[in-house]
């Protein structure tokens, strides 16, 4: 089988394919036009977020057999149609659970303990004690949403900090020694930490609105690890301005490129990310969550160990 790498990934990941025969070749430079035009003669593609992989380029993959994406998600990608043509899809959410959970734990100790704000002052000669008391996650209610591979890790990390865990999924019975599931009503009325595990989906979509959030019984954190798009960043603000949301900390933003690369479509900073890069209560990183040097690893063998069990 003949491979198309279009981006970068641990060397393991080329190396493990061509000692079992499989031919790799790379192009980390060719605009999605050009690819698109010689994409015939492959029958596997390995991506990270690069380019959509949409109907029109799937028409002219007419040998592909599989399209392989190093992460979490496939959203990228018009699944439906790629199914409709008998093309695998293989993605990797094993690969960097770990990570996630590590980095959505990190935000939520450091937005509870003013950490970004303490060190800031420190650094600058101001020693505030009082002002930077901050709260303890002990004998609080952590709220998941979405209890798939990165929900499922962020519970079990949260299981030595002697608070209640529960959870709202789509699907039935996913109830663990790590989390009870629960329905909205229950959701709304006891949690105190909410965070957001979802992929994006049309359902997922700005599903962290003004309407969500009045449904809240008690002031919340909020941590998005997830899909940027997934929060009304406006609303999030009204809510932040409110009290309603104590604080937040986002991996992910609603303006980031569908590439993930860069931040914005555009080149202008809309006026709610202004009021959130000026908030003392919000923490920010890039979308590197999943983004360590073991996750690097695991996801590209992740992703090796299912070309082989499929297709070898």
């Amino acid at each position: 089988m003949k491979i198309l790498h279009i981006d970068s990934n641990h060397p393991l990941l080329i190396d493990q394919l061509n000692q079992i025969g499989f031919i790799n070749e790379e192009d980390y430079t060719s605009n999605k036009s050009e690819i698109e035009k010689k994409i015939h003669q492959y029958d596997g593609i390995v991506i990270r977020s690069r380019f959509k992989i949409d109907r029109t380029f799937l028409d002219a993959a007419t040998q592909l057999k599989f399209i392989a994406r190093v992460g979490a998600g496939l959203e990228n990608i018009d699944c439906e149609y790629a199914e409709q043509q008998n093309i695998r899809l293989i993605a990797a959410p094993e690969g960097n659970r770990t990570a996630v959970a590590e980095h959505a734990l990190g935000m939520l100790l450091g937005l509870m303990n003013k950490l970004k704000e303490a060190d800031e002052e420190v650094r600058n000669g101001i020693w505030k004690r009082e002002e930077n008391r901050g709260v303890e996650i002990e004998g609080k209610t952590v709220g998941i949403i979405g209890y798939g591979n990165m929900g499922k890790a962020f519970a079990k990390r949260l299981k030595g900090f002697d608070c209640e865990v529960i959870f709202y999924d789509i699907l039935p019975n996913l109830s663990d020694e790590n989390a009870r599931q629960v329905d909205w009503e229950e959701f709304y009325q006891k949690t105190d930490i909410v965070s957001l595990h979802t992929p994006q989906t049309p359902e997922t979509i700005h599903m962290i609105n003004q309407r969500f959030i009045d449904h809240f019984h008690k002031p919340f954190w909020l941590i998005n690890t997830a899909r940027g798009k997934s929060v009304c960043t406006a609303d999030l603000v009204k809510g932040l301005q409110s009290g309603k949301i104590l604080g937040a900390g986002l991996d992910v933003l609603e303006y980031e490129k569908s590439s993930f690369e860069n931040m914005f479509s555009d080149n202008e900073l809309p006026e709610a990310f202004q009021y959130l890069i000026r908030a003392k209560n919000i923490l920010l990183s890039p979308h590197v969550a999943g983004w360590t040097i073991e996750s690097k690893e695991k996801l590209a063998q992740t992703i090796v160990n299912k070309i082989i069990a499929h297709f070898k």
